[in-house]
């Protein structure tokens, strides 16, 4: 029979290791795209569900440990951190791509990979 604890940690890994394979993508996507669009794209969606996942995992093992009051809270502090990071992330690409566009950074287009 397999173990409760030795489950959740093994569950806890996975999310972590998923957390970080987003994020480790992400940082591929901003070295290797070629536009700055493309690049802000990759890490806009990356960074959050890497964070998100990551403190995710975190919380889960927080609690497995101990369920005291402190740790409660603390989780709960860690679920507003992912909360606001689920709104912040995604507003704060979007006004960054806004800015490009009044700034005046034109996007890559097709028939320019082409030449």
């Amino acid at each position: 029979m397999i173990n409760f604890d030795f489950a959740l940690n093994i569950i806890v890994g996975v999310i972590v290791g998923i957390g970080l394979f987003f994020f480790f993508t992400a940082t591929v996507g901003l070295l290797r795209f070629p536009d700055f669009y493309c690049k802000l794209q990759a890490t806009g969606k990356g960074d959050t569900l890497g964070a998100i996942l990551t403190l995710l995992g975190i919380v889960i093992y927080i609690l497995k440990e101990d369920f005291s009051f402190s740790t409660i809270l603390v989780s709960l502090k860690l679920l507003f951190i992912i909360f606001f990071i689920f709104l912040a992330n995604p507003t704060a690409t979007h006004a960054i791509t806004k800015a490009g566009l009044d700034s005046g950074v034109i996007p890559l287009r097709k028939e320019d990979l082409e030449r």
